[in-house]
């Protein structure tokens, strides 16, 4: 038995839950969301409350069964309140900028690279920190990952993209020979 799966998932006020066919959409004040839900899967919506069921006994739907319970969770929370991921970029004459829709970040190389938002995203820049923010948690967190991946953070300066409190190990750098 899935302990996430159990779980129901409660309506916020403002957020409206329907499933058509096997289509679920989740509609708030912050846009709106859909997903198609697999057959093995049961999803039963109450009044304020959204339970997700495995309908098969096979190892497959008992799989996506905590799966697609925190898929569903994660829309109702992206259509009320919203994701937020955000990067530090540090180092000597690295910055980012915003153009349009777009983040250019200059990070070392001998052009901008330049990030594409996808729909629903939107970057902010202050000083040396990038916010990815929209309302669905799988797109933020992969444009997030992309961006960190133009120059993820090296050991010994520390210089690179990193995320806002994630530590990086430091290693040691070469030592000179003392007195030959």
């Amino acid at each position: 038995m899935s302990r996430i799966g159990k779980k129901p998932i409660t309506i916020p006020d403002g957020v409206e839950v329907k499933l058509d066919q096997r289509i679920l959409t989740v509609k708030g004040p912050k846009g709106q969301l859909s997903r198609e839900i697999p057959a093995t899967i049961a999803i039963e919506i109450a009044e304020k409350e959204v339970n997700v069921t495995a309908s098969g006994e096979d190892k497959f739907s008992r799989s996506l069964w905590g799966t697609m319970r925190m898929h569903v969770s994660n829309m109702v929370e992206g259509v009320s309140k919203g994701f937020i991921k955000q990067l530090q970029i540090e180092g000597i004459g690295y910055r980012a900028s915003v153009e349009g829709e777009n983040l250019v970040l200059q990070v070392g190389y001998t052009h901008p690279v330049k990030i594409s938002a996808e729909k629903d995203i939107k970057f902010t820049v202050e000083k040396n920190i990038v916010t990815v923010s929209g309302i669905n948690k799988e797109i933020v967190t992969k444009i997030a990952a992309l961006t960190k991946r133009v120059r993820p953070p090296e050991p010994y300066k520390g210089k690179g993209i990193r995320y806002v409190g994630e530590k990086i190990r430091r290693k040691v750098g070469k030592k000179t020979a003392a007195g030959k």
